[in-house]
Order: C-alpha cells, then sequence, then structure tokens
C-alpha cells in the first residue's frame, strides 16, 4: 500500500496546520500556535508544548490583530476566551526574547561571534550558517558582509543595542553563527518575527 499524496508532503515538510485565520496550510514551524488555560485565557505556545489542542495562526501582526477583533479564537476554542491586552506587540517581545536567549546559547556554545572582522572571518572559511545584522547600523558595512557570501541568511531585525546585550557590550553591528540546531532554530524563530517586526 503506497502512502497518499498529503501523507508524503507532510512526511517531507513536517506536520501541517491550519491558520484560523487565513485558512492557509503550513508547517507547524512557519505558524503561532495558541493554547487556551483552564480559566479561558489565551496563551502564545512558542515552544509548542502546552496540552490541549492548539489554535494556529499565521505569523503575523495584522492575521493576530485580526483574530481578536473577529472573536476567531473564542469560534476555534468553542467556547469563551479571555485574548491579552495588546496580543500581537507580546507576541512580539517573546519573540525577541526567545530570539535572543537562542543566540545567547549559542555564544555560550561557542557558536556565535561578533565584529566585523571576526564575523567575515568566519564565513571566509564556510563556518557561518546566518549572519545578523543590526537594522539601525549603515548599510554599506552590512553590504560588505552580505557580498562574502550572498546565499548566506542574513537576520536584519534586530538594534545594534539588542545584539550587544547578548556580547555584554553597548551594541553589535555584525554577528554570525555556527551551523547546527540553534542556527536553525534561530532562522525559523526570526521568520516567525518577521511579521511583527518586518
Amino acid at each position: 500500500m503506497t502512502d497518499s499524496p498529503e501523507q508524503d508532503e507532510e512526511q517531507e515538510t513536517g506536520p501541517q496546520r491550519r491558520c484560523v485565520v487565513t485558512g492557509e496550510v503550513r508547517p507547524k514551524s512557519e505558524l503561532l500556535r495558541f493554547a487556551v488555560a483552564p480559566d479561558g485565557t489565551i496563551f502564545p505556545d512558542l515552544g509548542h508544548v502546552l496540552p490541549g489542542r492548539g489554535i494556529w495562526l499565521s505569523a503575523r501582526r495584522d492575521v493576530v490583530n485580526t483574530a481578536v477583533t473577529k472573536r476567531h479564537f473564542a469560534r476555534a476554542a468553542r467556547r469563551q476566551v479571555v485574548v491579552p491586552e495588546e496580543l500581537a506587540d507580546r507576541i512580539e517581545a517573546l519573540l525577541v526574547r526567545r530570539c535572543l536567549d537562542a543566540l545567547g546559547l549559542a555564544r555560550r556554545a561557542g557558536q556565535a561571534v561578533c565584529g566585523f572582522e571576526k564575523v567575515c572571518a568566519e564565513i571566509r572559511s564556510g563556518r557561518a550558517a546566518l549572519v545578523f545584522g543590526a537594522r539601525d547600523a549603515a548599510r554599506d558595512g552590512r553590504g560588505k558582509v552580505q557580498g562574502l557570501r550572498p546565499d548566506l541568511a542574513v537576520i536584519e531585525l534586530f538594534d545594534g543595542a539588542e545584539l550587544g546585550t547578548v556580547f555584554g557590550r553597548d551594541a553589535a553591528v555584525h554577528v554570525c553563527v555556527s551551523p547546527g540546531k540553534l542556527a536553525r532554530r534561530l532562522i525559523e524563530d526570526a521568520a516567525l518575527l518577521a511579521g511583527f517586526r518586518g
């Protein structure tokens, strides 16, 4: 017996879920999951670990705002729910924290460095999976780094001060992360954050 085309697609892309606002079916890693607490409060479940049936949304500020104003959470949960105020802003803050925490783990594991010369050396040696460029930095410096390897994933969602906190500096303009699990997680989480900060 052969697998159906739907099963083949799921095996290739991983488990998929449907956004309750747009109706789009996408891999779980590209969507935001929400859980409903026993008291009916809606919680963002960025790690996909909270119990219960999840409510899934496309990772965009306008989609989250639509879900709130048009009561999509209550419909999906089939019950009255309590939606925290400024939910989209809370999600953005949680995603920023999640990304910076993962970057901190990468730094402590020796998998992340900052500084123009160090980042360029890592890229030239082939030891870079992705690069962070401070979004408030001059474009010419970021262009030089990107020019070393144009196919490299570049994330420009954080200010220099935000990146600097990870490295104990006032600011960090260029950061790179070595290949591995943390780099993959950062790419996925940054893609979610782009829907709120892009």
